[in-house]
Parts: structure tokens; C-alpha cells; sequence
């Protein structure tokens, strides 16, 4: 085996094909168009929905009018007046509920139940009480949804309803006591290990500066409490005043010019009634006389 000796797997390359060189050729003269015609032409490309000229299928079929709620819930829908009906003629009762007589239980009304008396066409969609009809039988019906005047009229009726719930969180399954526990999915990558390492050192250094901003605000509260705690300086006393007051005193004491003013006693006079009476005597006006 030498390197001119090489060749490539049979069938695994074909030869260009060569038109318009000849009829040797097996591609000359039309070149493999046909004869005449707009496909022959040059530039006669003729586009995927082009339909020779009739009304294309776009214009044919009429255009969409209105607006489709793309989160609209189609209920299976029955009336209290029907189930009242099916309820008075004996539908739901069973062979137990006939033995223990009228003041028995109320009896429960399903979409299965109503599906097997034929007041629901499928199990698919979900049910809903509405409130058209006349409802005398207490029952215990349990759907997906009920109009206000249903409700009222399956209470006033001495029944009850129980709407069914989609969970909208996860819960943990039943016998699993505290919460279940979801760790994340190792990532296959290295680009998605890159990404979890990045955003773990993202979230120790947020911590960090958490830790770091709690313990200068516990610093500054700490230095406010030990200021406030801290006892008060005592007031300091001028003595100037004191020394003021004193200086005319001794000025006084070493002149000796300090006169001293001597005030009488003041006493209460004691009178008797018959000085008092001899002293109006003397001033009324006909004592001279």
C-alpha cells in the first residue's frame, strides 16, 4: 500500500454532475429542465405557496375574529334542580341508606356518581354546581366549583358542599413527619460547576458583610450605652461672689465706721375696758360743756 494507492470507500463520494456540456454528457441540451415552460427559464423560481393563480388557501378560509382565553377552565356543568330530581326519584340512595330510613345521613353526590346516573358525559373535566332548579333533599355534594346560589340552595336544603383544592405548593407525602428535605441537582458541566462555585462565593460574601455591618452597629450601641452610664461630672462653684461679699465687711471692721441702728421692741398695749370707755368720754363733743 502506497499513498497513491489511496482511495475513498465505494459509494461514499459521487461526481459533480455536469450539465449543459453535451449530449455525452446526459445532462445537454435542456440541462435536465424539461422543455420550455417557466421552471425552464432562468430566474423562474416559483415560491412554496404560489397556487397557479387560483385564490391562494390564506384568503380562502376565514380569518380568526375575537379573542380566545388561553386560561379559560372548561367545567362539566349540572344544575341542584337536576340532582334534586334524580335525588327525589331514589337515584342515589343505596340498599344502606334505604335500612336506616329518612332521618339518615346525607347522601354523597361525586362527578363519579353523577357520571353513573348520566348528569356528566366525562371524568376529564372538572365539575361545577350550578344553581338553576329546585333542591329539597339534604346532600353532601362534592365537586370542583359551585355558584353562590347553589351553595345556598344545597345549605338551605340542610346539606353541605366540599369544593376539591389543587395544591398549590408542595407538600410532604403522608407518614413523613417535618418537611422534605430537596437537594439540588449536581451539575453535569464545568461550566455549571463554575456557576454554583460563583454563586456560593457570592452568598458567603454577602454573609460576610451582614456579619461585618451587625458588629459595627453592635459596637456603636455598645460605646452609646457605656457613655450614657458613665456618671456626671459635679458642677463647679464660683467663689468670686463669696469673696465679693466679704471684702465690705472687713473694710467695715478695720475703719470701724459701721453704724448700727437700734430698732424698739414694738408691744401690744394692754387696755381695760374702762380706760377705753373714759378715753371715748374725753373726745365726744360735749365733754368740755
Amino acid at each position: 500500500m502506497k499513498l497513491h494507492d489511496l482511495r475513498p470507500a465505494d459509494g461514499s463520494r459521487q461526481p459533480r454532475t455536469r450539465v449543459g456540456r453535451g449530449i455525452a454528457a446526459g445532462k445537454g441540451k435542456t440541462a435536465g429542465r424539461g422543455t420550455k415552460g417557466q421552471k425552464a427559464r432562468a430566474g423562474g423560481s416559483i415560491p412554496p405557496w404560489f397556487e397557479g393563480g387560483q385564490t391562494p388557501l390564506h384568503m380562502r378560509i376565514p380569518k380568526l375574529r375575537g379573542f380566545k382565553n388561553r386560561f379559560k377552565i372548561e367545567y362539566e356543568v349540572v344544575n341542584v334542580g337536576a340532582i334534586g330530581a334524580l335525588a327525589e326519584r331514589g337515584a342515589f340512595e343505596t340498599d344502606a341508606s334505604a335500612k336506616q330510613g329518612s332521618k339518615a345521613a346525607p347522601i354523597t353526590v361525586n362527578q363519579d356518581i353523577l357520571r353513573a346516573v348520566g348528569l356528566v358525559r366525562t371524568l376529564n373535566k372538572p365539575l361545577k354546581i350550578l344553581g338553576a332548579g329546585e333542591l329539597t333533599a339534604p346532600l353532601f355534594v362534592v365537586a370542583d366549583a359551585f355558584t353562590a346560589s347553589a351553595r345556598a340552595k344545597i345549605e338551605a336544603a340542610g346539606g353541605s358542599v366540599n369544593v376539591l383544592e389543587i395544591p398549590t405548593e408542595s407538600r410532604p407525602a403522608l407518614g413523613v413527619d417535618g418537611e422534605t428535605v430537596r437537594t439540588a441537582r449536581e451539575p453535569r458541566t464545568a461550566a455549571g460547576r463554575a456557576a454554583v462555585d460563583k454563586r456560593a462565593d457570592a452568598r458567603e460574601a454577602r454573609t460576610a458583610d451582614a456579619a461585618e455591618a451587625a458588629a459595627v452597629v453592635a459596637e456603636a450601641e455598645a460605646a452609646k450605652a457605656a457613655k450614657a452610664a458613665k456618671p456626671a461630672k459635679p458642677a463647679k462653684v464660683k467663689a468670686a461672689p463669696a469673696v465679693e461679699a466679704a471684702a465690705p465687711a472687713e473694710v467695715a471692721a478695720t475703719t470701724g465706721a459701721a453704724e448700727t441702728v437700734e430698732v424698739p421692741e414694738v408691744t401690744e398695749a394692754t387696755t381695760s375696758p374702762d380706760a377705753s370707755e373714759a378715753a371715748a368720754e374725753t373726745d365726744a363733743p360735749g365733754a368740755d360743756a
